[in-house]
């Protein structure tokens, strides 16, 4: 993969946890490496949940790295309130 497919790929991944992130409530906008990571990991869990479903733009198969970025997204928010939630009862 060359330097020109890489940032595509980062770019599709950002746009995939950008649409999760607008479906599932709770999270801030943290900027595009932020969500470029979320897109990745996200691709990667809703692939491994799901397989290559659907169209992919640069190596990103779109229908499970959105899935997978909502999944992750969600996860997080839930830990980053029960969190909260620990250290108010401190």
């Amino acid at each position: 993969m060359d330097i020109i497919h890489f940032f595509l790929f980062l770019l599709v991944s950002a746009v995939c946890a950008g649409i999760a992130a607008r479906v599932v409530p709770g999270i801030g906008r943290n900027g595009f490496f932020a969500a470029a990571l979320v897109g990745i990991v996200g691709a990667w869990i809703g692939e491994s949940v799901m397989g290559p479903v659907g169209p992919t733009v640069e190596g990103v198969p779109l229908v499970p790295a959105i899935i997978g970025s909502g999944i992750f997204i969600f996860s997080l928010s839930l830990l980053s309130r029960l969190f909260q939630k620990g250290q108010k009862k401190a």
